[in-house]
């Protein structure tokens, strides 16, 4: 089950990470996995992007976005959370 709970966390942190290096190009290397990647990690960035958003409101000139980074150490935290759980009920 941990190990499990860990695969899942992994995959998560790939598509993140997937989706920056997608955002240096231009044009979708292949537009169908393109979108995959969004769709599934748009749910997850959207609320630490608003957030920033709030804190420090977007100005003119380029846009650093460092959602992916909260949101990597925000699901480094519930893995350790859930792991923890899960080691508690399981032994």
């Amino acid at each position: 089950m941990i190990r499990l709970v860990n695969l899942f966390f992994q995959f998560v942190d790939l598509m993140i990470l997937f989706r920056v290096i997608l955002s240096f190009f231009p044009r979708p290397v292949n537009p169908a996995f393109t979108r995959f990647i969004y769709d599934f990690t748009e749910p997850i960035l959207a609320p630490f992007r608003n957030l920033l958003e709030r804190l420090m409101p977007r100005g003119p000139g380029p846009y650093l976005d460092f959602s992916p980074l909260l949101a990597l150490l925000f699901l480094d935290f519930v893995r350790a959370i859930i792991i923890r759980l899960l080691w508690g009920l399981l032994w």
